[in-house]
């Protein structure tokens, strides 16, 4: 049997709960062997600055906790320089080069693969299993993208974002219903996101 590894990507800054729900719907909808939280080291594309990386690490640790198919892939975090999607998979397909792998991805990092390092090479070396937002149509999508192997995902309808989390905590609001409970103790034991930051 080919092993199944889906690679999740993100700055998880913090991780939330539709991570989470999206995450256990590629690997029950895929029938991933594992999937592999692939936190971003210098995201190229970012341009706010990131919680440290020990502490997103940490957040993560704590929300997969109890979920043996989940893990977390620190090869980001360990090389230098910026973080392209297709150094990951090169290095993570060259230490198991018998395994089928899943990328996962929303619908706006689809539309925006041509922007990517590398994108042509990388649709040559994975799966795209892709998050449909309920009413979300594929619309101006590169006719390359569109040809590369992927599967659509059902995408939960939790509306969450990061940034929205990190603006709530800011203003002193609560998020207990945003993340999972030991994410919340953490952010607050460790006073992330209390200053305000960009989004």
């Amino acid at each position: 049997m080919t092993h199944r590894i889906g690679l999740f990507g993100g700055s998880f800054d913090p991780v939330h709960n539709a991570h989470l729900a999206l995450a256990r719907q590629a690997r029950d909808e895929l029938r991933l062997d594992e999937l592999r939280w692939v936190p971003a080291g210098n995201p190229w594309q970012k341009t706010r600055p990131m919680t440290p990386a020990a502490q997103r690490v940490a957040m993560l640790e704590l929300a997969i906790a109890g979920e043996p198919r989940f893990a977390v892939e620190r090869c980001e975090l360990q090389r230098t320089g910026p973080s392209y999607t297709l150094d990951t998979v090169r290095e993570l397909q060259a230490a198991q080069p018998g395994a089928q792998w899943f990328l996962v991805i929303g619908q706006d990092q689809y539309h925006n693969l041509p922007t990517w390092h590398g994108f042509e090479d990388l649709l040559q070396r994975v799966t795209l299993a892709v998050a449909q937002r309920p009413g979300g149509g594929a619309g101006d999508v590169d006719a390359r993208v569109r040809a590369a192997a992927q599967v659509p995902l059902a995408l939960p309808a939790l509306q969450i974002s990061a940034s929205d989390i990190r603006a709530r905590v800011a203003a002193g609001l609560d998020i207990a219903a945003l993340v999972p409970p030991a994410v919340a103790l953490y952010i607050r034991q460790q006073g992330l996101y209390r200053a305000a930051t960009g989004s």
